[in-house]
């Protein structure tokens, strides 16, 4: 059966798919929760490699609004070290078992909704970065997207003490990862995770794509923040929480 006949893996998958646009949109971070979603139902390297298509359409649409703001400075550093974590998650995930790349997912979901938790201290604790941090950070956030499409964390951690405009550090966030998602096609071909089934379901979600990135470039400047990252916070806890609890159990762990 396909998996977009089944009603459990279609809804997940739309959910991602929104949350994915929602966040390209300007809501930075939520689209943490695509991977975890679809995790339930697939091996993290195939959710992965699904949401490609659709995280490349999505980019095509954000780095054009937010053409006009962005930190070259901060792309000169962070786009070298996302290179190479690409290439190392690469060889990490042809060598890890599927449950322990499910592990590593819920448990980076679970330190995502940490992170975000602190961000006001780091904001005010860490210092600014220099070109030695962004680099480390950007290789740590290209091994941790291209295992689990969760690079936001590490990007974070270098970009929040700089306290930048909010479009400045949207319009970055947008093109940093535009280029990330990009470095991703030769590793997940390398993974063999480019299948005809894997890209045609990430074609076919495409419109939602588009619609929701668009939606939440006008969820940006009307939805007050606090209450819906609360909301998506407390899902991707929950996530994190059932990944890491069966792929512990299918380990043998428990």
């Amino acid at each position: 059966m396909s998996l977009l006949a089944d009603p459990y893996f279609l809804a997940a998958a739309i959910l991602a798919v929104t949350f994915l646009g929602i966040s390209k949109g300007g809501f930075i971070g939520l689209g943490v929760s695509a991977v975890p979603l679809l995790s339930l139902f697939v091996p993290p390297p195939q959710a992965a490699a699904i949401l490609l298509p659709i995280l490349l359409t999505q980019d095509a649409v954000s780095v054009w609004v937010y053409r006009r703001d962005f930190s070259l400075w901060n792309l000169k550093v962070l786009i070298p070290g996302a290179a190479l974590g690409a290439v190392l998650a690469t060889f990490t995930a042809a060598s890890m078992p599927v449950d322990a790349i499910r592990l590593a997912v819920g448990i980076i979901a679970i330190l995502f909704v940490a992170l975000r938790l602190c961000e006001r201290w780091i904001e005010r604790h860490l210092p600014r970065p220099g070109t030695v941090s962004g680099v480390a950070w950007g290789l740590v956030g290209g091994f941790t997207s291209t295992i689990a499409n969760a690079g936001s964390p590490p990007f974070q951690i270098h970009m929040l003490p700089q306290k930048l405009p909010k479009l400045t550090f949207v319009g970055t966030t947008s093109i940093y990862f535009a280029g990330v998602n990009l470095m991703k096609i030769p590793s997940y071909f390398a993974l063999g995770q480019l299948t005809p089934v894997n890209l045609g379901i990430g074609a076919a979600m495409i419109p939602l794509a588009i619609a929701t990135n668009f939606l939440g470039v006008w969820m940006l400047k009307r939805v007050p923040h606090d209450a819906f990252y609360r909301i998506a916070y407390v899902l991707m806890l929950a996530l994190g929480v059932m990944l890491v609890r069966s792929a512990v159990v299918d380990l043998g762990w428990f």
